[in-house]
């Protein structure tokens, strides 16, 4: 049994290592009250932005509203991006690689 915990041990770190590692090239965030925005931006290629706000603020009927959008780069080296609007209507996202309600 040790040998097996030992072998699935060494067999994880050597997974982990051929892994590429990507790190945050950029990020920005600002927070409110009653909106938020943040990007961001990986050496990956991976980047996304968002902007929130808090619509009928101080009713029974507060409700937050987000736009935005976000990339990245498939295993088939093509860059595919969303873009999406959340709110009362719910997650509505558009790309070109996703498929369109009839």
């Amino acid at each position: 049994m040790k040998f097996l915990i030992v072998f699935v041990a060494l067999f994880a770190v050597a997974f982990v290592d051929a892994l590429p590692e990507a790190y945050i090239e950029n990020l920005e965030s600002e927070v409110g009250p009653e909106s938020y925005s943040f990007n961001f931006k990986t050496s990956d290629g991976q980047q996304g932005e968002a902007r929130g706000v808090l619509n009928n603020v101080g009713s029974d009927h507060e409700s937050l509203a987000v736009k935005g959008s976000f990339s990245y780069v498939g295993d088939d080296g093509k860059t595919y991006e969303v873009t999406y609007i959340a709110d009362e209507n719910g997650f509505q996202p558009q790309g070109a690689h996703l498929p369109v309600a009839p």
